[in-house]
């Protein structure tokens, strides 16, 4: 069995707790072998991390996905649903823990390997990768990947909000707000129809700059929305307007974003 206190020595090395605290776990690592070995091993393998490893953003679908992996563990876990963010994280690092175990010492020390700094990565992501992930948020998220990613940005393509709008009718579930706002910096390139939740939603899309905003919507059916996120570099932004929902999502400014999506409730308020 793991040493009881070894969650308070890891809290103690990322800097999470009181003075009082720190000096009694200082206290305990003078005499317990065991959490003096794992306060060694988080020093090698921060180290490692810090002077060996390339830094390199890792590729939006594979966050995506990984969240969706925590999602379903957590829907397998109906009791995990009131888990706090440090109870995961003490998941992430109990399974880093059985890796070290199942590991000799000599592949920690030679982490500057490109097998160990692999592995230590992968670790290192699922440490600091662990929100309460939305599935909602990890859908529309997944969908604005993909648009950039690939030829389905855009399925009508023009700035007259006469010709976008009237699309939407025949190919969504919904009439979405629809209005070109290019003074302002933000230029109606078109829209398409996306899918979840049962439903064909609208998506009307955005220029700004060298930015692309999907501003997406559906019939919310009563439901509530997420809070306003950051997720790996994308903003979201939800709101209401009447019976649909929104969400408007890019890698612009979180102010830019928000002026656009006021224009929007405006428009809305005024239709």
């Amino acid at each position: 069995m793991p040493c009881p206190e070894s969650l308070r020595v890891q809290a103690y090395f990322d800097g999470e707790v009181d003075a009082v605290t720190a000096a009694d776990i200082e206290g305990h690592l003078e005499h317990c072998a065991e959490c003096s070995t794992l306060r060694q091993d988080l020093q090698q393998t921060r180290s490692a991390l810090r002077s060996d490893l390339t830094y390199t953003h890792a590729a939006p679908e594979l966050r995506v996905r990984l969240n969706r992996i925590l999602d379903r563990e957590r829907v397998a876990d109906p009791s995990s649903r009131a888990l706090t963010k440090r109870t995961l994280t003490s998941r992430a690092i109990g399974r880093m823990q059985h890796f070290w175990r199942a590991t000799s010492r000599p592949f920690w020390m030679g982490a500057g390997s490109g097998v160990g700094l692999s592995a230590a990565a992968v670790l290192a992501f699922f440490l600091i990768s662990l929100p309460f992930a939305n599935p909602l948020v990890d859908d529309l998220l997944s969908a604005h990947v993909r648009s950039l990613m690939s030829n389905h940005l855009i399925d009508v393509a023009s700035t007259d909000k006469h010709t976008v709008k009237p699309w939407f009718a025949g190919h969504t579930d919904v009439s979405p707000v629809v209005a070109d706002f290019e003074q302002q910096g933000y230029r109606l390139v078109g829209g398409r129809a996306d899918s979840w939740d049962h439903q064909r939603a609208a998506v009307v899309v955005y220029q700004h700059g060298p930015h692309f905003i999907n501003v997406f919507s559906w019939a919310g059916n009563g439901r509530s929305l997420p809070e306003d996120v950051t997720r790996h570099g994308y903003h979201l932004a939800f709101w209401k307007a009447g019976d649909l929902d929104y969400c408007a999502i890019s890698d612009t400014a979180w102010d830019e974003l928000r002026r656009l999506t006021q224009a929007l409730k405006d428009l809305s308020a005024r239709e």
